[in-house]
């Protein structure tokens, strides 16, 4: 996570370990002032045999969105490696929104790990999946500035020099406006 100190004043961190990985993941919590804003990462356990463990992993971040103060705006962005179908069985908070969806589900940033189109693995059969995700909890308390996702498109489409993709998923770029 990159914070461009012009903008944010870094106020703290913290790193919340996930009790039951086998891949050594965990959350990422770090707190921002000016814009009163938490930002959160991650990346879940991967592959389809690990979906109990990316499961918990959703549980702790939906946990953190619940328990944030009601003035503060919480975005977590990352390789979330989830089915569409662990989600529901997880359930977000009434006051979260996934950006995907709140934008329309535009199909052109559906899938952000595409083997038809991304051939940095070397995969035999092509598979796409909306892996990366992105989730945006608006302060909630009034009076106070809120959020709303504006744009979302997919970046590092295009190939470098040396003939492959910056990454074998591809980026997710999010703006947002102040209501």
């Amino acid at each position: 996570m990159l914070l461009k100190k012009s903008r944010v004043t870094f106020v703290e961190s913290e790193i919340v370990p996930y009790r039951t990985t086998q891949m050594m993941r965990n959350l990422l919590v770090v707190i921002v002032d000016g814009q009163k804003l938490c930002l959160m990462t991650s990346h879940f356990e991967s592959f389809k045999a690990c979906s109990k463990e990316r499961m918990n992993q959703l549980h702790v971040v939906k946990w953190t969105f619940k328990h944030a103060p009601d003035d503060v705006t919480v975005v977590f962005g990352g390789d979330t490696n989830l089915r569409d179908a662990e989600v529901p069985k997880v359930g977000l908070p009434a006051t979260v929104c996934d950006v995907w969806e709140r934008l329309g589900k535009q199909e052109h940033c559906r899938y952000t790990w595409d083997t038809t189109t991304n051939t940095n693995q070397n995969i035999s059969t092509p598979a796409r999946f909306r892996f990366d995700r992105i989730y945006l909890r608006p302060a909630i308390k009034r009076g106070v500035p809120r959020l709303a996702p504006d744009h979302m498109a997919l970046v590092g489409l295009e190939k470098l020099d040396c003939g492959r993709y910056t990454s074998d998923h591809w980026g997710i770029y999010c703006t947002f406006t102040a209501e």
